[in-house]
């Protein structure tokens, strides 16, 4: 992430580059109002030591406490114009190589000088700027630290927010940012904190679907307990009805729904998080090609690299099962299953999964693109769930050319030899 991506930086520049802008503008308002004082009080003495000289002019007397000249060869040129027009003005130039401010006033057709030593004012003027320059430098790096301070705890408090979020949006309903309520916050109960007010309505939001989702768990739990009991009654009394198409109806529906039912009890035991995998050293092809020969599903098994992998058989055995399933029901042949290392890949070649379910993953009794088929989408729900037992990495894609891909990295124990 680069420096200035990251919000502490943003705060904290922008809030450096407002108080440099202020220093800037009252540094540039207080050299001007100091600067046309000091300059004005020079001006101000000026003024006087040439009436003063235009008086000794006039009474024809001379006294050494004023330097006056008339038409001096230095004397700056506008002011020399100025003079010229019959008009009295003053500025700063030169003479013998000092800076002066000059002074002149027409006397019988004559510019009558005088001129007073400058270097002192410059010299107090460069003192003065250079103590504005330092006094804004100062300031804008304690506004800088300041703001670099705060905008690291807003920052960090927003990074908590967030980390918080993304494990809520993994799974994790138990996650809570966790910061003082409004009584608890020792700033008092009518400080304002958006970062604060963020974090609890996320913990708000959290607890509130955890609650929906608990009690969404429970009633299929529920449903699925209270529909086992009668449909296996309904399936026993329909073994004794005499043999026809309507028997062969009856045991149809009811063995879909039977069906229905058991994986409505699995995935309620998945998301339960009460299954533990029996875990062992696998032979990954010879493992493959079991389960895709038990499902009796026109499939192809190509082994390119064989692995050993821990993993629980029957639950692999489920993955695979319902991924061929899956694709059977809504793909078109051929399908293809292929193990290269601890990789296993299940391909179809028909319309592909829907753009929802790659990004969002399967959802129960959602089955997203109805050129897939129809179904209560549990097969895939099931598969997700016994991969999060087993920690296989589930990805769902498209194939550039068409077709469903379902790819399944499971943990490797050991590499065998290529077959």
């Amino acid at each position: 992430m680069r420096l200035t991506s990251s919000l502490r930086w943003k705060i904290a520049l922008t809030t450096t580059a407002v108080c440099c802008a202020v220093a800037a503008a009252l540094g540039i308002l207080v050299h001007n109002v100091v600067s046309r004082q000091i300059v004005g009080e020079v001006r101000k003495d000026i003024a006087l030591e040439l009436d003063h000289a235009l008086g000794h002019y006039e009474y024809g007397t001379a006294h050494g406490d004023v330097s006056w000249a008339l038409n001096p060869t230095d004397l700056p040129e506008p002011l020399r114009a100025l003079v010229a027009r019959g008009m009295t003005g003053s500025m700063v130039g030169e003479h013998d190589g000092k800076p002066v401010m000059w002074a002149a006033a027409p006397a019988d057709g004559k510019a009558l000088a005088v001129w007073l030593p400058y270097e002192a004012t410059r010299t107090r003027l460069r003192d003065i700027d250079a103590a504005i320059l330092a006094s804004s430098a100062l300031a804008a790096g304690a506004v800088a630290l300041v703001g670099l301070f705060l905008a690291n705890q807003i920052s960090r408090r927003l990074a908590t927010t967030a980390a918080v979020a993304r494990r809520i949006s993994a799974g994790d309903l138990d996650a809570r940012v966790g910061f003082p309520s409004e009584g608890e916050d020792q700033r008092g109960p009518h400080s304002r904190d958006e970062v604060r007010d963020v974090a609890h309505a996320l913990d708000s939001m959290a607890g509130s679907l955890q609650e929906r989702l608990e009690a969404e768990k429970r009633f299929t739990a529920d449903v699925a307990h209270e529909l086992r009991t009668p449909l296996t009654g309904s399936l026993a009394a329909a073994s004794l009805l005499p043999e026809g198409r309507p028997k062969e109806m009856i045991n149809d529906r009811l063995k879909a729904l039977h069906l229905l039912t058991e994986d409505l009890l699995e995935i309620s035991r998945l998301e339960s998080g009460v299954e533990r995998a029996d875990l062992a050293r696998v032979e990954l092809g010879r493992a493959v090609r079991r389960a895709v020969a038990g499902t009796r599903l026109p499939a192809s098994v190509r082994v390119v690299r064989d692995a050993v992998v821990f993993t629980d058989r029957r639950r692999l055995d489920r993955i695979l099962t319902n991924l061929l399933v899956n694709a059977d029901r809504h793909g078109q042949p051929p399908i293809e299953v292929t193990v290269e290392g601890p990789v296993v890949s299940v391909r179809d070649h028909g319309p592909g999964y829907p753009p929802e379910l790659i990004e969002q993953g399967p959802q129960r009794f959602r089955t997203g693109d109805p050129g897939r088929g129809r179904s209560h989408g549990l097969g895939l729900t099931i598969a997700v769930g016994q991969a999060a037992v087993l920690d296989i990495a589930l990805n769902f894609s498209n194939a550039p050319d068409g077709g469903a891909v379902t790819t399944l990295r499971l943990p490797i124990g050991r590499l065998t030899e290529d077959s």
